[in-house]
């Protein structure tokens, strides 16, 4: 059980093996009893996407526990802050070495970023499959 993540949410809309539910994303802070006196008490609501074959039997306004993998929240940051972050630093070394001139360096290495996030966006089909969900109904 340590290596899932299991947020409360309610069923908003299905559409055939696809479900919608709302999960309200709470900071550790949020829940402290005196919250309404510190500016760091933090929730948001988020809509998650669930793709289950047992869809069917959930109907909207159901309770449910929307549960992942630990790991897919590790490789989501590797690929949205660590890579780029490494790309940034290695291309504008690079860049540096090759111009000699640090504004042409730096915006060659912000250039490299834009492929990287189209890479990315371009195989989100890939992704949605790799970082997906899982829902269990509330007992």
């Amino acid at each position: 059980m340590a290596n899932t993540i299991k947020h409360q949410g309610v069923v908003e809309e299905i559409n055939g093996s696809h479900l919608r539910v709302r999960i309200i994303q709470t900071s550790a802070c949020a829940s402290c009893s005196i919250k309404g006196h510190c500016s760091s008490a933090d929730t948001k609501e988020k809509l998650i996407d669930v793709y289950d074959m047992r869809a069917l039997s959930f109907q909207p306004g159901d309770r449910v526990w929307v549960a992942g993998e630990l790991s897919m929240g590790m490789m989501a940051v590797l690929l949205a802050f660590v890579l780029p972050f490494l790309l940034l630093i290695i291309s504008l070394f690079a860049f540096m070495a090759l111009w000699n001139d640090e504004l042409w360096s730096a915006l060659g290495s912000l250039a490299l970023l834009v492929p990287y996030y189209g890479i990315l966006w371009m195989n989100k089909s890939r992704m949605k499959k790799k970082f997906s969900f899982v829902i269990q109904p509330m007992s």
